[in-house]
């Protein structure tokens, strides 16, 4: 594991192991409220793990915090994952790079930093990008690999089976917890779907635009 990921770990258990203890004590937990099953067969208190009846303003401060670095983390990982096991190396040999960065620049409507490239009559052209004072600097087509077909067909299947289990769950014992994990399978089976669509299935465009300061 690299060193700069260890040492972001360590920060945040150096931040959240305090904070959580704080948390521990606070107020004591409430008496569970159960639905007479005489009159009702729905069950929302069943689950597969031991939750607390209630927690304290300092414990849900923490859970936040967790959720939102846990977000932050997962949104770091699918931008690393597009942008390096689904984009074209920089160097040419990437997925869906038919040629090396000269290539791509004479073809696709690459050009310096200092200006846009010379007109061309071969010259791929952007009219809704290309400006004088803005052009494409590199252009990648979609890979249209067969593993994006693979992952985005799988992540469907999944998308469906979370929301039937939902729609099951929510029309019988409307267990919590049982909500909670088939919400989630739902939203990130259509989180991944999203990323596998924009890592397999659209171009990379880099633009460069000349600015006054």
């Amino acid at each position: 594991m690299d060193r700069r990921t260890i040492a972001i770990l360590l920060i945040v258990l150096a931040v959240l192991l305090p904070t959580w203890y704080v948390g521990l004590h606070g107020e004591p937990p409430a008496e569970e409220v159960r639905i007479d099953q005489s009159v009702s067969e729905m069950q929302p208190l069943e689950g597969f793990v031991d939750a607390p009846n209630k927690l304290s303003p300092s414990q849900v401060g923490v859970i936040v915090w967790v959720a939102l670095l846990g977000l932050l983390g997962a949104m770091a990982f699918f931008h690393r994952f597009m942008n390096r096991a689904a984009r074209p190396d920089p160097s040419g040999g990437g997925p869906g790079d038919a040629g090396g960065p000269t290539d791509a620049a004479a073809t696709d409507g690459g050009g310096g930093i200092d200006g846009p490239p010379p007109a061309e009559p071969n010259r791929a052209t952007f009219p809704w990008l290309d400006t004088e004072d803005r052009w494409v600097v590199e252009y990648h087509d979609a890979s249209d690999a067969i593993e994006g077909l693979v992952a985005m067909g799988g992540l469907t299947v999944l998308a469906i089976v979370f929301s039937a289990l939902l729609t099951v769950e929510y029309l019988t014992l409307a267990r919590t917890q049982y909500f909670g994990v088939y919400a989630f399978g739902l939203f990130m089976s259509l989180l991944g779907s999203t990323v596998s669509y924009y890592a397999w299935f659209m171009p990379h465009v880099e633009v460069a635009e000349r600015r006054d300061h």
